[in-house]
């Protein structure tokens, strides 16, 4: 099942992950996955996004990476513009806000993401921006 885990992605991943209460698509390629559901800043509607993600604490931490893209993914303009989401961490759903880590917190918690994903640097390389690091807390 570990490999065909591996090959889900996008909307696929998500439905995947939802019909199996993350039995199948929350570890990927090594990493582990959530759900995040935001509100479409020019939508109105629900989009879900899977996310690698870390721990830290009692809060969890994801990369807004794009693959060193120029711009930001919509799913990071999107809880920028309304920090209060949900995510799906294997069967549980979890209310959150959002907020971007920065300074101190930021770099001991993109060395931690890095070791999960060490993309991260070739992707952060990749792009003049700087790659944000959101810390999810429960509401």
């Amino acid at each position: 099942m570990a490999a065909a885990d591996d090959d889900l992605f996008g909307a696929e991943h998500v439905r995947v992950y939802r019909e199996t209460a993350g039995a199948r698509g929350y570890r990927w390629r090594g990493a582990t996955v959530l759900l995040l559901t935001t509100t479409g800043r020019k939508s109105g509607e629900p989009r879900t996004t899977p996310l690698i993600h870390g721990v830290d604490g009692e809060r969890w931490v994801i990369v807004a990476s794009k693959g060193g893209a120029a711009d930001h993914p919509a799913w990071f303009l999107n809880l920028r513009a309304n920090p209060e989401i949900t995510i799906q961490v294997q069967a549980d759903e979890i209310p959150v806000v959002a907020t971007v880590a920065e300074g101190e917190e930021r770099a001991r918690l993109w060395a931690a993401m890095n070791e999960m994903w060490p993309g991260y640097d070739d992707y952060q390389a990749q792009t003049e921006r700087e790659i944000p690091v959101v810390v999810l807390s429960r509401r």
